[in-house]
């Protein structure tokens, strides 16, 4: 390209001149925090307390007590020993985290775990010196503690790391470098070099560097990375642009009005940096009932040392509060959660569906408005023909095939749909020759035309039009400056095209308008499946997009949705989810435009189509693989189907302590009977391996959108 002026169309040639058209119609236009250190420091904890704490339960006289050995006298210490480098070392995260619960008063998991460990370590080390009694050597204990407890936590951060970074995903859009023009000469710098009033190149198919304005030359402009919609806009001497996007057909100048912190780019930088950390405070389900059960342990444990204690047995007061203590904090508790995370994470894998944020797969299940972006999620994000209106004469498939033949060698969006529309159809499309476009007018060949066969245009019974043999004839395709120039009205039916917030595209043949073609943004087929689906299942499904009002209510109308926002600007639609908030409704956000970023991150839970850009998929908690919308019923049965399974098993692991826990205490001695720690071990083995056993029943939910749209996804 050097050789040639930055403005230079290249004549004789359309490079995806995205404006040979008059688009008539619309006139258009969760935590952010990275978790992978906690992910290795749990996974190389979890490994090396798994082989120190193997020796430690081997060796623990009580685990043999109960498995009946006897641990040899040589061994002695090698418990005491190991136990305590497994409580500085593997408990270390749980104690500093126990402490930081403290200081907030905000007792957790962390508090409970480290109670129990302390509690164990203490009264272990007391049983080994023969301070207390030896029922209470729980090194054992202490040992499988820690290690399942690294397990869970090992298993939660892994699903909670975070994999891409919004804001680095949003400072990508901009090019590597700018091209100034500083005098007669052109120099290359870094767009945060550039100070308002300096004018740079973009040359076609660059990317704008900085918010400025067009100084010389036009071009149609790829927005669809700041506003979402798919149509070029084109923006000539006194239009505004936007750092990150594209001019896509002919190059320009632009002077900088605007740059770092006070470009648009930076402007949705701030908006989703502030959603995000105002939506990362929300509470986790499995510290409520860590909170509930810390509480309960100590008011458990107090109680059993004052009725021990008043009936005269201050040892055995000793040993049932140190158990009661100790039992409290259950395994099972530890893996609850993480390990239900873990499986519906991997399950909705298989099945499409990314889960980046544990937070947001359990708020869908409470979402009662579902927001969907309209381009790219409902529709395909670019344009289809979707009616063709032959004049008096003239065939339908040989209008069709006359537009693909004149069209054939541009690259515009409008262009590929009417050659591929034509395809699809099995017609055959003439030769064309004498290509040429106008910029905001439309497209010009020659096409041959045989009579009686290929291309035969001629149904005039009067034969007015009838062209005797095979020849070139003129064919035009454009929009409303096209019809102008040529002295032409539009066929009538135009007038409704236009009210549905069509493109309409006319025809000419030898300046004789032929017919006309509407396109429109395709709208997927799966997508009245997924908004059927919603409004089965109560949920209020509303469209949100920047298209104009004619085209959202035409879209709106054959989706079956009753309530949409049209002409929203980027930096509104962050608002609109507010205010769908602020009316009381629990918001999905469904997107993939950079515009999107900011709602998806404001929503209670933010989906970003896979199809979409980097920075969409940076803001959302979740991300759908494919682009088809069923797939957000996925998500939704997903939450329904993983926060049973979180519920049934924190009932499992706090029925364990409601019923371990009195028993342990030694509520029914006054009948005889007091719970061996041998009994309270296997128990809590047993509620741990139900939990998990509870877990895996997830993997029977079936995901695939079809499945979840018909009804048919299995809870479990």
């Amino acid at each position: 390209m050097s050789g040639h002026d930055p403005l230079d169309q290249h004549a004789g040639h359309d490079h995806g001149d995205h404006s040979g058209h008059g688009v008539d119609g619309g006139h258009a236009e969760h935590g952010g925090h990275d978790h992978s250190h906690h992910v290795d420091q749990f996974r190389r904890l979890f490994w090396i307390m798994l082989v120190v704490g193997l020796p430690v339960v081997a060796t623990s006289p009580m685990f043999g007590m109960i498995l009946g050995y006897e641990v040899p006298g040589w061994a002695a210490w090698i418990a005491p020993v190991l136990g305590t480098v497994m409580y500085v070392w593997g408990g270390r995260p749980f104690l500093t985290g126990a402490v930081d619960e403290l200081r907030q008063r905000q007792p957790g998991m962390m508090l409970l775990i480290g109670l129990a460990i302390t509690v164990a370590f203490l009264a272990s080390w007391g049983a080994t010196l023969g301070l207390l009694h030896h029922q209470l050597e729980f090194w054992w204990e202490l040992s499988l503690l820690i290690v399942i407890m690294l397990l869970g936590h090992w298993v939660e951060m892994r699903s909670l790391a975070q994999t891409t970074s919004a804001l680095d995903s949003l400072a990508a859009l901009l090019p590597d470098e700018a091209e100034k023009v500083d005098g007669a000469d052109v120099v290359k710098i870094a767009p945060a070099e550039l100070r308002h009033g300096d004018v740079v190149i973009v040359r076609p198919g660059g990317r704008v560097p900085a918010d400025g304005t067009v100084v010389d030359g036009s071009a149609s402009m790829d927005e669809s990375m700041i506003t979402g919609e798919s149509a070029t806009v084109r923006r000539s001497e006194g239009d505004s642009v936007v750092a990150g996007t594209v001019a896509t057909d002919s190059g320009i100048r632009v002077e900088v009005t605007a740059v770092g912190e006070d470009t648009a780019l930076a402007g949705i930088q701030r908006l989703v940096t502030q959603a995000q950390s105002s939506s990362s405070r929300a509470q986790r389900l499995a510290d409520k009932a860590a909170a509930w059960l810390f509480w309960f342990a100590l008011g458990a444990a107090a109680l059993t040392a004052i009725v021990w204690t008043a009936l005269g047995l201050p040892d055995e007061s000793v040993v049932r509060t140190i158990t009661v203590l100790v039992i409290a904090c259950p395994h099972a508790l530890g893996l609850a959660i993480p390990l239900v995370v873990s499986i519906a994470t991997e399950r909705a894998a298989r099945g499409g569906v990314l889960v980046k944020d544990r937070l947001a797969l359990e708020a869908m299940r409470t979402v009662d408005t579902v927001l969907f972006d309209k381009t790219g999620t409902l529709t395909k994000g670019s344009p289809a023909v979707t009616g063709v209106e032959p004049a008096t004469g003239y065939d339908a498939g040989r209008l069709l095939a006359l537009a693909a033949a004149a069209e054939a060698d541009s690259e515009h969006p409008l262009a590929r749909a009417i050659v591929a529309a034509a395809v699809e159809r099995g017609l055959e499309v003439p030769a064309a020759s004498g290509f040429s476009s106008s910029p905001a007018v439309g497209v010009r060949a020659d096409v041959v035309i045989g009579g009686d066969g290929e291309g035969n245009v001629d149904g005039d019974a009067d034969g007015d039009r009838r062209r005797a043999g095979a020849g070139a004839h003129t064919v035009m395709v454009g929009g409303p400056y096209l019809l102008e120039q040529e002295g032409l009205t539009e066929l009538p039916i135009a007038d409704d095209w236009r009210e549905e917030g069509a493109i309409i595209l006319h025809v000419l043949v030898d300046g004789q308008v032929a017919g006309a073609l509407r396109l429109a943004d395709e709208i997927r087929p799966e997508s009245r499946d997924a908004v059927a689906g919603m409004r089965g299942r109560g949920v209020q499904v509303v469209m949100i997009t920047g298209d104009a009002e004619a085209v959202a209510a035409a879209v709106a109308g054959e989706l079956g949705i009753e309530r949409y926002f049209a002409g929203v600007r980027p930096e509104d639609k962050s608002a609109k989810v507010k205010q769908l908030q602020d009316e009381g409704g629990k918001v999905a956000m469904v997107g993939d435009g950079v515009n999107d970023a900011p709602a998806l991150a404001q929503a209670d839970v933010g989906i970003a189509i896979g199809a979409g850009t980097d920075v969409a998929i940076a803001s959302a908690g979740v991300i759908l693989a494919s682009d088809d919308p069923r797939a957000v019923l996925s998500v939704a049965e997903l939450s329904r189907a993983s926060y049973r399974k979180m519920k049934q098993n924190l009932w499992w692991a706090a029925g364990y302590n409601l019923f371990a826990v009195p028993l342990a205490a030694g509520v029914l001695a006054p009948i005889g009977f007091v719970l061996p720690m041998s009994v309270g071990a296997i128990l809590m083995s047993l509620s741990t391996v139900v939990v998990a056993l509870n877990a895996q029943l997830l993997r029977k939910v079936d995901l695939r959108p079809e499945a979840v749209a018909g009804g048919t996804g299995a809870g479990s």
